[in-house]
């Protein structure tokens, strides 16, 4: 008997794997960022369009009393669950382990459960940062540039002190350093997601101190970064979502964390069969899911013999000439 309903659940499980209908992004935080979650929503939206599967937004607004009733109703409706768990793992587990046979993709960080049931796409976010990092050394020595000041020194904003800010600031170091090492890095953790005037207040308190160039790795928290930088005359490096245009002839680049694309990639992946079960899924440079936007605004700011620096150098680490150190705590 046991055997039989074992067989039952698995031919359920591979039914699901090969035509989910309903999807549902639950995020721990709300949309609106113009970053991360809006990049994940970019996919949720752009697998409606091509797959014509239904979707839901389940939002907990930071609210750790919705995390696990949130998780509930995603699986009760969904037969595919993208998460964003930042602070409610455990719960991810335990709803996980009574719905097994939906499939459970964990986004940004590494859930494992001991049956195997989430899946993870963890970014090496370091790589992009090294990249913005690179961008930020190389404008604090352009002293011909407006609101450059001939100290060399550069900035980061952090949302939270925690694993994966601490692994964008570590790449962004080393992005700094391989230019020049004589640049400083200066670094505030604001300890909020979602408060752009605290955001503004750090990179203000950055550029006071000398920073030419302040990367916001803050959700919406960091808009106040990208604020801040023009109402002083001076440079900010968006994250996550492409935000050059947000604040045109002030933002130099964005580092992208291709939340969207790598939902529909997991989903395509899915549908053709060659996507595993509590597999980690490391994705970077090489595959497209990190970079830099370098576009128009791009161009406005910078000459066009320095972005080509800043293309070569991202190429050469897509083709692993050229290597990142990942954050170890």
């Amino acid at each position: 008997m046991k055997k039989f309903l074992f067989l039952v659940v698995l031919l359920l499980s591979t039914l699901l794997l090969a035509k989910p209908s309903r999807v549902a992004y639950v995020i721990n935080g709300s949309l609106g960022d113009q970053s991360f979650y809006d990049s994940g929503y970019a996919g949720i939206k752009k697998l409606e369009e091509d797959f014509k599967v239904q979707t839901r937004v389940i939002e907990c607004n930071f609210d750790p009393s919705l995390y696990y009733p949130s998780l509930v109703t995603a699986a009760q409706w969904a037969d595919v669950i993208f998460v964003i768990s930042y602070g409610f793992e455990e719960e991810l587990k335990q709803v996980a382990m009574k719905f097994p046979n939906k499939i459970w993709v964990n986004i940004d960080t590494v859930v494992q459960d001991e049956k195997g049931i989430i899946s993870s796409v963890d970014y090496r976010e370091e790589e992009g940062a090294f990249l913005a990092g690179v961008v930020a050394a190389m404008v604090t020595t352009m002293t011909n540039l407006p609101g450059i000041n001939p100290e060399k020194i550069i900035g980061a904003v952090g949302g939270d002190d925690d694993i994966v800010i601490r692994s964008f600031v570590y790449g962004y170091e080393q992005g700094a350093k391989f230019i020049d090492p004589e640049v400083q890095v200066k670094v505030i953790y604001v300890g909020t997601w979602d408060d752009p005037a605290k955001g503004k207040q750090a990179a203000l308190q950055l550029y006071a101190e000398g920073a030419d160039v302040v990367f916001q790795i803050a959700a919406l928290t960091g808009f106040g970064v990208l604020q801040a930088a023009k109402e002083v005359g001076k440079y900010a490096i968006g994250v996550d979502s492409n935000q050059n245009p947000l604040v045109p002839g002030h933002v130099i680049t964005s580092d992208l964390k291709e939340v969207g694309k790598s939902i529909y990639t997991i989903f395509k992946m899915i549908l053709d069969g060659t996507f595993e079960r509590g597999k980690v899924y490391s994705f970077g440079v090489k595959e497209g899911m990190v970079g830099l936007a370098i576009d128009e605004y791009t161009r406005k700011i910078l000459p066009e013999d320095v972005v080509q620096k800043i293309i070569d150098i991202q190429n050469k680490m897509a083709s692993g000439e050229i290597k990142v150190e990942p954050y170890r705590p």
